[in-house]
């Protein structure tokens, strides 16, 4: 990490703070001081670019709900998920999702996991075809660099910077990118010009549900997801909703309805919800449930529905917190508030963007003791 830290400053001329690098602490660039090279991410000096419209001056190093500052790889692998990719994985997000799987990358910085760093975009971009080109990447089929986190719309001018390095090398390149849906209208934009392929998250379709899982609104969400639907369908690998059980079971068929609204073609995974972070011991979705949520899609109208993951993993539900029922209106969102209340957010109903612990929240450091 200290040698892609060191190739920043000697490349770019960044002035650098904050140097300790063991767990839980990282180097933080505290000035860009020559945009000739780095003009890309202006963005940052005020950054607009998710529905929390932050306006923090990033490359000063102020954060906003997601927390990040500068650009942060976590990790880059070969995938076999569909789509197969070599798939780059950004740290931080721009949500507090209670299930999050990936929690020790999209909860960064607060939960001290360490992760790569910043890198070159255009020697990240290499590597990404170096690894599309290995062995390895052709025995998967991997056809395609894959952005996932966290949630890499929170680094999308660099994520844009790697994306145009690789086209200069391989001009054909597909690049995928999965998403929370939380953008703007105009980063979505900006997203649909460099992709080949989205995947798209579906996590609830009410308000209320949406932000005691979440922290954010749905609104954004369902927009920029009627966009895709109705301007960019070729650009849709799939909308992915996840099944809680207990929790977003009433949310499946209104999401189904609003889907075939746009298009009864488009396809609509399934995942069937594993316990982690905050649902830790949370009961995994049963296969009877997948397969209800299949039945109900197609009832709607839907032609392409399906699900996957693993199924039938037990758990058990926690008690609603005393109060959630006068917070709460649906049962699934004081159950959802009640796991997120135990694991360190106080303020409810949630809501990220206005909650006055947002630069020290609990729960972005809860460490589960499961992990499935």
């Amino acid at each position: 990490m200290t040698r892609n830290y060191d190739k920043l400053n000697r490349k770019h001329t960044v002035e650098i703070g904050f140097l300790p690098i063991f767990q839980g602490k990282f180097y933080q660039l505290r000035k860009m001081s020559n945009l000739e090279e780095t003009d890309y991410l202006t963005d940052l000096r005020a950054c607009e670019l998710c529905e929390h419209r932050c306006r923090v001056n990033r490359l000063e190093g102020q954060t906003g709900v997601c927390r990040v500052s500068m650009p942060t790889v976590a990790s880059a692998t070969l995938h076999p998920a569909p789509p197969e990719s070599y798939t780059v994985f950004m740290a931080g997000c721009n949500y507090k999702c209670l299930n999050c799987q990936n929690w020790t990358i999209s909860q960064y910085p607060d939960n001290g996991f360490r992760q790569r760093g910043y890198e070159d975009p255009e020697e990240l971009a290499l590597e990404c075809i170096n690894r599309l080109d290995s062995i390895p990447g052709k025995m998967m089929g991997a056809d395609r660099i894959f952005f996932s986190g966290g949630e890499p719309t929170v680094h999308l001018p660099y994520i844009e910077k790697i994306v145009q390095e690789a086209r200069k090398m391989r001009p054909e390149i597909k690049v995928n990118f999965d998403t929370n849906g939380y953008m703007t209208e105009e980063s979505l934009k900006r997203i649909l010009d460099f992709t080949t392929s989205i995947t798209y998250d579906l996590k609830a379709y009410h308000d209320e549900l949406h932000l005691a899982l979440t922290g954010a609104s749905s609104g954004p969400v369902l927009r920029n997801a009627q966009f895709i639907g109705m301007e960019a369908r070729d650009k849709l690998w799939e909308f992915r909703i996840l099944v809680i059980p207990q929790i977003n079971e009433e949310e499946i068929k209104p999401l189904a309805e609003f889907i075939a609204d746009l298009d009864p073609s488009l396809p609509v995974c399934f995942l069937a919800f594993r316990p982690n972070y905050a649902l830790e011991n949370h009961p995994g979705a049963g296969r009877r449930l997948m397969e209800k949520c299949v039945g109900i899609a197609k009832h709607s109208g839907l032609e392409n529905a399906y699900w996957s993951g693993h199924a039938d993993i037990p758990g058990t539900e926690i008690p609603v917190e005393p109060g959630m029922e006068e917070t709460y209106v649906s049962k699934g969102a004081r159950i959802a508030g009640s796991y997120a209340l135990r694991s360190g957010c106080t303020t409810h109903p949630r809501g990220c963007a206005t909650c006055p612990s947002n630069q020290a929240c609990e729960l972005k450091k809860h460490i589960p003791q499961r992990s499935t």
